[in-house]
């Protein structure tokens, strides 16, 4: 089993498309059916997963995703990229248990995290309906990832 597809909760379809191809995601498709039923697929550069997000495909409240993550190898340089490109960032933080970061603001110290020890060093953003995406460095893979 793998993950192929995430669904996204938007408002409005032609603007999310605009932000996410703005960032430079391939767009996989744009299916319409009628004024009732539209998919939109696009995917992260270098990833396996993809997301949807259209016009019937969610009964989800828009902006209600939360918690999305994008895994990057440098953290500093991907924030940058995405700032260049219009998105608000937060700054780079990591948790002051070492853990995974906390579903709120709750233990985030601000910079990497010591040494930017893979997978302890993030920083966030949401689209423009508010669903709420990660960035997380990883610099080193665990074993069998």
């Amino acid at each position: 089993m793998k993950l192929e597809v995430m669904v996204l909760p938007v408002s409005d379809v032609d603007r999310a498309k605009d932000f996410y191809t703005n960032l430079g995601w391939r767009e996989d498709a744009d299916l319409t059916t009628g004024d009732d039923f539209r998919v939109v697929q696009l995917t992260p550069p270098g990833s396996p997963c993809s997301v949807i997000f259209g016009t019937g495909v969610t009964s989800t409240p828009p902006g209600s995703a939360k918690g999305l993550h994008l895994v990057v190898d440098d953290i500093d340089a991907a924030c940058a990229e995405l700032a260049d490109h219009g998105v608000r960032m937060s700054q780079v933080f990591h948790d002051s248990g070492g853990l995974f970061h906390h579903a709120d603001s709750k233990a985030r110290v601000s910079g990497p995290a010591p040494d930017h020890e893979s997978y302890g060093s993030f920083a966030s953003f949401d689209d423009p309906d508010g669903n709420g995406w990660f960035l997380q460095e990883i610099t080193h893979r665990l074993p069998g990832r």
